[in-house]
């Protein structure tokens, strides 16, 4: 990594969208992906796909590897102002959301509600199935 990281605009890097020219913008760093390109696992479409945004959110759904993490840095160039991406382009980090039990159990409930009848319904018919004289 850069000793002194150079500052981006976002407007700048937008404008690098090609696949011979190609920045990335990935929690709040800026990367020149463009020698990476055909080396890509996910071929150069998906990087294409990634500029002109914060591909933060497109970068973690993937589950990259902590080898393909550490490749970055000979990519990295600098950070990006946060202040210049547009809101809606931004990385909003996932939330999390505390588990309940209420609410587990009454997902249950409707579930044994739903699948009991069809269950018994499913048993009824294969007894009848069994049992027919001819």
């Amino acid at each position: 990594m850069a000793s002194d990281p150079k500052t981006h605009v976002f407007e700048e890097v937008a404008k690098h969208n090609q696949t011979k020219d190609c920045w990335l913008v990935i929690h709040g760093k800026v990367y020149d992906v463009t020698p990476f390109m055909e080396d890509h696992p996910g071929g150069d479409e998906v990087l294409l796909a990634a500029t002109g945004k914060d591909a933060s959110n497109d970068f973690e759904d993937v589950g990259h590897s902590d080898t393909a993490k550490e490749m970055m840095e000979k990519y990295y160039i600098g950070e990006i102002d946060a202040s210049t991406v547009p809101l809606k382009r931004r990385y909003i980090p996932p939330q999390t959301v505390a588990y309940n039990p209420n609410k587990s159990g009454e997902f249950m409930i409707k579930i044994l509600q739903f699948l009991v009848p069809l269950m018994i319904l499913g048993l009824a018919v294969a007894v009848r199935y069994w049992t027919k004289t001819e």
